[in-house]
């Protein structure tokens, strides 16, 4: 295989639930724990403004309402992201991606973009996610991994920036997975840990890809997937699990 510049463990979100999920805090949060690669969503503005936001809509996570990538980025930048966490955290904003690459960059931080498109722009999403992190990462030593859901979102992501290694994530084992992820000639297959076994990861390795996991917040999880041989694991988990 091709080698693997990543580390073994990953913040999901900046970290986990320890801040609120997505925002510069949470990655400042996360880094305090040790941590140096993250794992964040990344959708766009009406205006195409790559931002971070887990859903599709802004009522969990923010004061605003309705669907984030009806609005422009003007609006969003306005919205209050850490009220709903702690009080700690009233007013901390939704960072958009060129806020990240700057703080990762500054920091020698590393980063798993996972490209969440509002329904409907997913190939679009995916060019100007990656056309966006190739400029934004130009030069680094280590480029940030692509991956998403929607293999829709990585064929873009591969016509707009091909350098970038990408990574096809999986909820269930679906019908044609192991043939889409050659066809993105993704570098990793990024799985709900609990499809993990013996021959899937002698498979995803065969294909010359790495074996990941999400959202593994339980020792017995952990261990059993470092048994497994798996490359690398995303966690909640900033304060129980030492990335060192």
């Amino acid at each position: 295989m091709p080698p693997w510049p990543y580390p073994f463990w990953i913040a999901h979100r900046g970290a986990g639930k320890l801040a609120p999920e997505n925002t510069l805090a949470a990655f400042r949060r996360g880094a305090s724990h040790g941590y140096r690669m993250f794992e964040c969503d990344v959708k766009l503005s009406a205006d195409g403004v790559p931002f971070l936001l887990h859903d599709a809509t802004l009522q969990r996570t923010t004061d605003g309402d309705g669907t984030a990538g009806d609005l422009a980025w003007s609006e969003l930048a306005q919205l209050d992201a850490g009220s709903w966490h702690s009080r700690a955290y009233a007013g901390e904003p939704l960072p958009t991606l060129a806020n990240l690459a700057r703080w990762c960059r500054a920091n020698g931080h590393l980063v798993d973009i996972e490209i969440k498109p509002t329904p409907g722009v997913e190939e679009r999403t995916g060019q100007v996610v990656a056309d966006t992190a190739a400029r934004l990462w130009q030069g680094a030593a280590v480029p940030p991994l692509l991956t998403s859901f929607r293999p829709e979102a990585l064929r873009g992501a591969a016509t707009a920036a091909p350098q970038l290694p990408r990574g096809l994530l999986l909820d269930t084992l679906w019908n044609g997975w192991a043939d889409i992820a050659r066809q993105l000639d993704c570098r990793a297959i990024v799985c709900n840990h609990a499809l993990w076994d013996a021959a899937l990861v002698a498979q995803v390795h065969g294909m010359g890809m790495r074996a990941l996991s999400y959202t593994v917040n339980d020792e017995w999880a952990a261990e059993r997937l470092v048994q497994l041989g798996t490359d690398g694991i995303v966690t909640d988990r900033v304060d129980l699990f030492s990335p060192g």
